[in-house]
C-alpha cells in the first residue's frame, strides 16, 4: 500500500526532460504521419499518457545520430529513447534495463541478384568487389569492420536501397524494420529483397545521461515497466513491422 501511495505521489509531480529527435529514421520519429509518426515517438507519447506528470521537450528539435551522442555524452539532453547498447556507449551513458523493442540485422540485395549471403564471411568476400552500404554513424559499422566487411557509409538507408537499385552496390547491411519500411515507401518489393540469413538480434533502449537523478530514472523505469506489462510495446512494435 505505502509503495503503490508513493508512486502515485511520485507520478502526481511534474517532471520534464530533455530529449532530441534522431534524423534520417522514419521507423523512429515521423511525425508528419499521422498513421505512424514513429515508433519511438509513440513509446514517448505513450510514457506520458501513463504517467501524466511526466513530459519531454525537445521533439522538434532533429539531429543526426552522431549529434544526439554528442548531445546526450555532454548532458545538454537528458534522455534519448530507441539506441543500441555497447561498450563505447555504456561508457558514456547509461542505458535503462526496460527493452523496448527487437531489431534484426539483415542485407537487402537486388530481386535479381542470385547469390546467397549466409555469413559475414559471404558478405566480405563480395565487398572486395563492390563495397556494402550502411548508414553512416551508426554502430553497424563496427562489426562489419571486425569482420572485415570493405562498407561505404551513407546518409540513410533510403539512399542505400536507392544506390542498390541503381546498380551502384550489391547489397545494403541495416535492421529490418528500416529497411522494410523504405522499400514499402518506394515500392521497391520487386526490386530489393531482404536475404534469408539475420546476422543477430538487437534490443533498442533509453539511454540516459551521466548524472541524471536516480528518482527520475526510476520514474521513467516505472512507466516502462507498466507499458511493458500490458503488452504496449510489443503492439508498438508489430505496428511498424
Amino acid at each position: 500500500m505505502c509503495v503503490g501511495l508513493l508512486a502515485l505521489s511520485s507520478q502526481a509531480q511534474e517532471l520534464t526532460l530533455k530529449t532530441v529527435r534522431q534524423a534520417n529514421s522514419l521507423v523512429k520519429y515521423d511525425p508528419a504521419n499521422a498513421d505512424q509518426p514513429g515508433l519511438c515517438h509513440e513509446i514517448i507519447k505513450a510514457v506520458e499518457r501513463v504517467d501524466p506528470g511526466l513530459r519531454f521537450v525537445g521533439l522538434d528539435k532533429l539531429a543526426p545520430l552522431k549529434r544526439v551522442e554528442r548531445l546526450l555524452a555532454d548532458g545538454e539532453v537528458d534522455v534519448v529513447f530507441c539506441l543500441l547498447r555497447s561498450p563505447g556507449r555504456e561508457r558514456q551513458w547509461r542505458f535503462l534495463p526496460q527493452p523496448l523493442y527487437t531489431v534484426r540485422q539483415v542485407v537487402a540485395q537486388r530481386v535479381d541478384d542470385p547469390r546467397q549471403i549466409d555469413s559475414l564471411g559471404d558478405l566480405a568476400r563480395g565487398s572486395y568487389t563492390k563495397p556494402v552500404l550502411v548508414s553512416r554513424g551508426t554502430i553497424l559499422t563496427r562489426r562489419l569492420d571486425a569482420a572485415n566487411v570493405q562498407i561505404n557509409e551513407v546518409s540513410s538507408e533510403r539512399e542505400a536501397l536507392q544506390m542498390l537499385v541503381m546498380g551502384r552496390a550489391d547489397a545494403v547491411y541495416g535492421q529490418d524494420v528500416n529497411l522494410l519500411r523504405h522499400m514499402r515507401d518506394a515500392q521497391l518489393g520487386s526490386k530489393v529483397r531482404l536475404g534469408r540469413v539475420g546476422f543477430g538480434d538487437d534490443m533498442q533502449y533509453v539511454a540516459v545521461r551521466t548524472g541524471l537523478p536516480a528518482a527520475h530514472e526510476e520514474r521513467l523505469m516505472q512507466a516502462l515497466r507498466r507499458l511493458d506489462r500490458e503488452g504496449v510495446l510489443r503492439q508498438l512494435a508489430d505496428k511498424y513491422r
